[in-house]
C-alpha cells in the first residue's frame, strides 16, 4: 500500500484505526503532538486552537464536496424528521355523502347514510346529493407527529483519517 497523504481519509472494513490512522470521530488531539496535521486542518472540525484541534467526525454521517454553498468541516440533514403542515403540499381529504346523511358538527353515534341507503348510486338519488360534502368537523386531523427515518441506504465501514504520512502541497 502506498504511503498514505497526511490528513488523507479511508475506508476500511475493519472496526479500529491501523497503526498511523485514527478513526474520524470528532476525537480531539493535542496539537503539540501532531503540528503538521493541525497546519493543515485547523480547528475546521472543531477544537480550541491552542491546545486540541478535532479529527472529523463521519459517525452517522455521509461525506460531500465542498463548493455549491457547502463549506468545508459544515455538517448538516438530520438523521430522523417530523414533518410539520407548512412541509406538506396543499391537499384536502374529502368524503362526499348523500345530502343531509353526515351534516351534524359531533358524529358521535351518528352514520353516514341510513341502510339500505347508497350514497353512490340507486333510483331518485341525483347526482348533486353523491356529492355533497361531508360536515367539516366529521374529518380530524390524524398522525402522532413521531419523526421518521430519513437515511439513505448504507453499509457501515470504518472512516480513519492518516496521522502519519506525506505532506501534502497545494500543486
Amino acid at each position: 500500500m502506498a504511503e498514505p497523504f497526511l490528513g488523507e481519509t479511508r475506508c476500511f472494513s475493519f472496526a479500529f484505526a491501523p497503526r498511523g490512522w485514527a478513526l474520524c470521530n470528532g476525537q480531539l488531539l493535542p496539537i503539540n503532538q501532531n503540528q503538521a496535521l493541525f497546519s493543515l486542518l485547523g480547528t475546521t472540525f472543531g477544537g480550541d486552537g491552542r491546545v486540541n484541534f478535532a479529527l472529523p467526525n463521519l459517525q452517522g454521517r455521509v461525506p460531500i464536496h465542498m463548493g455549491q454553498g457547502f463549506t468545508l468541516g459544515q455538517s448538516g440533514g438530520a438523521q430522523a424528521h417530523t414533518l410539520t403542515a407548512s412541509e406538506l403540499a396543499p391537499h384536502t381529504h374529502l368524503l362526499r355523502v348523500a345530502e343531509g346523511a353526515a351534516r351534524v358538527a359531533a358524529p358521535t353515534n351518528a352514520t353516514l347514510a341510513a341502510a339500505p341507503f347508497n350514497a353512490y348510486s340507486g333510483p331518485g338519488v341525483s347526482s348533486a346529493e353523491r356529492l355533497a360534502p361531508m360536515h367539516p368537523a366529521t374529518l380530524a386531523t390524524a398522525g402522532g407527529a413521531q419523526a421518521h427515518t430519513n437515511m439513505q441506504p448504507f453499509l457501515t465501514l470504518s472512516i480513519c483519517i492518516a496521522l502519519q504520512g506525506i505532506f501534502p502541497s497545494p500543486n
